[in-house]
């Protein structure tokens, strides 16, 4: 049973917590009750990062009656690692820098808005990690996830690796495969797009074939080239008229919500990070005394990003200044300033109402027709990403890249300590790719039933996930918060945390180390 001044706090908090208010024929139920380090709307409200009503309200509010929270140890586990995924990258003699990766996703919306992807060029060197969080529903960030990692595998691809792969499609042969995906086994496909996402990736292809670039894009070219191009496919797709009705809904869906990406790009000791909003990637790295300390690969695109607010500023007449960045939101509505979709932010009044107006069931898709106050010379909003390059290093041990449901609650340097104390304590999870002895593994085993240190998790972004959720103000995992947390009813889990995703990649430390012995100019 948890505590009852913790009880009395969820509990109180919750009754008055949602208002209705009246929207056409639906309601819309809005919070009131503050969450820490989320932005405010104008009227002193909490609300979601797209729009001023957050979700739609259920026939009944919950009293203390209608809560229960007896969840036993075991089954908080069980919640937490419902969706972890791990990878161990196979290695040519251990020569790949990324040892493995581990990844799990923990849900407050439902469905669940934040999507992730991982993935190894097959046609190129390197590995890709992206991290998907959807606003006013899931469908671009789901739509995203799916394509993003092929635009960006194609771009670098060669001229002739692109002509044998068009040369197959032309003929009906079996075309060469693109990437290896590693999903878990959850993860879906939008199987009723797949013919028209493909035939979209193809025309792309062509267009690059077409550019004569012998050697491919380079990562940084063809990582801000994919953004910008699958977000204008996403567009175009919502406007092109077609009989089949899933399909002209699916692309009305993803065209009207939105996503922000986070995406790197590993190969050899080079390190690429594209983002497009508020994801965060940041490095772990240990200095040769063994502290720790966090650099991250990213920059939040939001208002409390001052050359941001410059940036969207710029891009407008000087009249519109003071309306362009209104409470700290994009028109006063979008707290990322770049994101892919959310075409109400980017096409004009025209084209918007000449799509929607033969539409009848905008409704019951959850798209709607909205111009922002001030709405005088869109496009306000853009998926370019910012891309920053890193070189690894000796001492650079993982990166941690997460929807901003992560670091709503913990800094950049809680969450490479962490991790850092994680890996201490799991030391077969060190990030080289030494061989262990069966003998050294005993002997890790022995002392830590000696100091009775007692590892909860066996996916660090499971450890991490449970301490945003779980600590309490002392920093301290608390079992009557995580029960409470993770017992909330679907309606209510919104109003006090976000849905959460989490990548680690482990870097191999030797094969950095023996970069850098072979290549001693570097």
């Amino acid at each position: 049973m948890m505590s009852r001044p913790f009880s009395g706090w969820v509990l109180n908090t919750i009754r008055p917590s949602t208002v209705l208010v009246g929207g056409g024929r639906c309601q819309y139920s809005q919070c009131r009750t503050p969450r820490p380090r989320r932005s405010w709307h104008r009227s002193g409200m909490p609300t979601c990062r797209c729009h001023p009503n957050v979700s739609y309200a259920r026939p009944h509010s919950h009293m203390a009656e209608d809560l229960h929270f007896h969840l036993l140890p075991e089954q908080i586990s069980y919640v937490l690692r419902a969706n972890e995924r791990s990878h161990t990258v196979p290695g040519t003699d251990g020569r790949s820098t990324v040892l493995k990766f581990e990844s799990n996703i923990l849900a407050s919306n439902s469905p669940c808005e934040d999507r992730r992807s991982a993935a190894t060029c097959l046609q190129t060197p390197g590995h890709m990690f992206g991290i998907f969080d959807g606003h006013a529903g899931a469908t671009c960030a789901q739509s995203v996830s799916e394509r993003l990692l092929y635009y960006i595998a194609v771009s670098m691809m060669s001229q002739e690796t692109l002509q044998e792969i068009e040369f197959a499609a032309e003929h009906m042969k079996p075309v060469l495969p693109i990437l290896q995906w590693h999903k878990h086994k959850k993860d879906y496909m939008y199987r009723e797009m797949a013919s028209l996402y493909v035939e979209h990736l193809r025309v792309y292809w062509q267009e690059l074939l077409d550019l004569d670039n012998e050697s491919g894009k380079s990562v940084a070219d063809a990582m801000s080239y994919a953004f910008q191009r699958l977000d204008s496919d996403i567009s175009l797709e919502a406007q092109v008229p077609t009989r089949n009705e899933t399909v002209r809904n699916l692309t009305l869906q993803v065209a009207f919500s939105g996503a922000t990406a986070c995406v790197s790009h590993v190969d050899g000791v080079n390190v690429h990070v594209a983002n497009a909003g508020d994801c965060r990637a940041v490095l772990g790295v240990q200095d040769k005394h063994g502290g720790w300390s966090a650099v991250p690969l990213t920059a939040d695109h939001n208002a409390c990003n001052t050359s941001e607010v410059q940036r969207v500023r710029s891009e407008h007449p000087a009249s519109e200044e003071g309306a362009v960045v209104t409470d700290q939101r994009l028109l006063g509505i979008l707290m990322p300033f770049r994101a892919f979709g959310d075409v109400q932010f980017k096409w004009s009044e025209e084209l918007q109402r000449s799509i929607l107006k033969n539409h009848r069931e905008l409704e019951a898709l959850n798209v709607y027709q909205y111009y922002p106050a001030n709405y005088h010379t869109p496009p306000y909003l853009t998926a370019m990403p910012e891309i920053t390059y890193h070189k690894l290093r000796g001492q650079d041990r993982f990166l941690v890249m997460a929807s901003d449901g992560l670091w709503d609650t913990l800094d950049n340097q809680e969450v490479v300590r962490l991790v850092a104390e994680y890996l201490r304590e799991v030391p077969e999870r060190q990030v080289s790719g030494e061989r262990r002895s069966l003998g050294y593994m005993q002997n890790v085993l022995l002392k830590r039933r000696r100091r009775r240190i007692g590892v909860q998790d066996h996916n660090v972004a499971t450890h991490l996930i449970r301490h945003a959720v779980g600590r309490n103000e002392d920093g301290e995992i608390e079992q009557e918060r995580l029960a409470a947390m993770l017992s909330l009813p679907e309606d209510l889990a919104r109003m006090y945390r976000d849905d959460i995703t989490v990548t680690v990649i482990l870097f191999n430390t030797n094969a950095i180390e023996a970069h850098y012995r072979e290549n001693e100019g570097e």
